[in-house]
């Protein structure tokens, strides 16, 4: 007896709205840890202040642009249907 084939299952594309808010979480995310990790190496020498500053300053402009180019890449999208081969 044989089992008939299944089908994959196919799940639906994340509509825009939802890739633009998951862009939105992984900056907070990221920006959260980021804080995290320097309050955790904050300078105890006021020489290493400046330094320290342009380190934060350097992974936001980071993470910025991350996000930015990862929301340019959500555009308005139109699913087209492909319809399947019979084989």
């Amino acid at each position: 007896m044989s089992t008939p084939a299944t089908a994959p299952l196919r799940t639906p594309a994340p509509s825009r709205s939802q890739r633009r808010s998951a862009v939105g979480d992984r900056l907070l995310d990221s920006l959260e840890a980021l804080v995290a990790r320097h309050r955790a190496l904050a300078p105890h020498s006021p020489e290493d202040r400046g330094l320290h500053a342009e380190l934060i300053t350097a992974e936001v402009a980071q993470e910025l642009a991350m996000a930015r180019r990862a929301l340019a890449r959500t555009p308005h999208l139109t699913v087209v249907e492909q319809p399947e081969d019979d084989r």
